[in-house]
């Protein structure tokens, strides 16, 4: 019932900039946190930045000072503006949410399909 899907994916160029946005749908009745993890070719997935209902952020230490993570839309959807862009952030992002569908019930946590970023000249 729930999803998660994220866009804004693509090639940039070392020193460019790109923006990410995931999208929940579905029966939702709170989040309690949405974020981003990464993973690139023959590496392990890692987490990349975490926003709480609150709007505690958390940013790895690789993207710290680069990255942004933000919410709208009710915070239904988190955005990651990625700046300054390196090779190394070329991977596949996938947007994560711990969120409950009823008053009652415990958080679960979600994931997307991810989307790829390609940092390369």
């Amino acid at each position: 019932q729930v999803q998660l899907v994220e866009s804004g994916g693509g090639l940039v160029q070392p020193g460019g900039s790109l923006r990410l946005s995931c999208a929940a749908s579905g029966s939702i009745f709170r989040i309690n946190f949405m974020g981003w993890y990464r993973q690139a070719p023959g590496k392990e997935r890692e987490s990349v930045a975490m926003i709480t209902s609150g709007g505690s952020t958390n940013y790895a230490d690789s993207v710290k000072g680069r990255f942004t993570i933000s919410t709208d839309n009710g915070e239904k959807t988190v955005a990651l503006q990625m700046n300054s862009l390196k090779p190394d952030d070329t991977a596949i992002y996938y947007c994560t949410a711990a969120l409950a569908v009823r008053d009652v019930s415990p958080f679960s946590r979600y994931w997307g399909k991810g989307t790829l970023v390609t940092v390369s000249s």
